[in-house]
């Protein structure tokens, strides 16, 4: 099984807040019911006219099965190296534990190599001890302990 991916469009909305609320560690309070709000339309259009972001839906024979979404972080650091964040991964129930995800995070890879990124970085919920585990096999290491403060 292989995926493609494209960048997602207002047509996916209801797809991405779907699976954000199926998530079974919910940390937020997106709504299923309400894919269109403006909030929702407004922060994909950013996404979409900013150069170092790329909101990607994976597709899988023609059916949109997950998310990801890439950040490109310029830095001083490290002699200037940029980074890669990836965030907002989420695949179908159907679709886990098939090596889609592998697919998806070496395809996010495979990008950040492509725009001069000498680092690839995410973070997960502390709960996600199986997440964990999935990074660790694809080579991720446990480097930092992550913090956020709301607003």
């Amino acid at each position: 099984m292989s995926l493609t991916f494209r960048k997602a469009v207002e047509s996916d909305l209801p797809f991405i807040v779907r699976l954000l609320t199926e998530d079974a560690v919910r940390v937020t309070d997106d709504n299923p019911d309400e894919p269109f709000h403006p909030r929702y339309v407004a922060a994909l259009r950013e996404l979409g006219t900013d150069p170092n972001q790329m909101m990607m839906v994976a597709v899988l024979d023609g059916d949109t099965v997950g998310t990801l979404q890439l950040t490109f972080i310029p830095g001083i650091a490290g002699l200037g190296t940029k980074r890669c964040l990836v965030e907002a991964v989420h695949i179908t129930p159907a679709h886990r534990s098939k090596g889609l995800g592998s697919q998806m995070i070496q395809w996010a890879i495979t990008q950040a190599r492509e725009r001069g990124c000498g680092m690839v970085q995410l973070t997960s919920n502390k709960k996600r001890l199986d997440a964990h585990r999935f990074y660790e096999r694809l080579g991720f290491l446990k480097s930092h302990e992550g913090f956020k403060y709301y607003l």
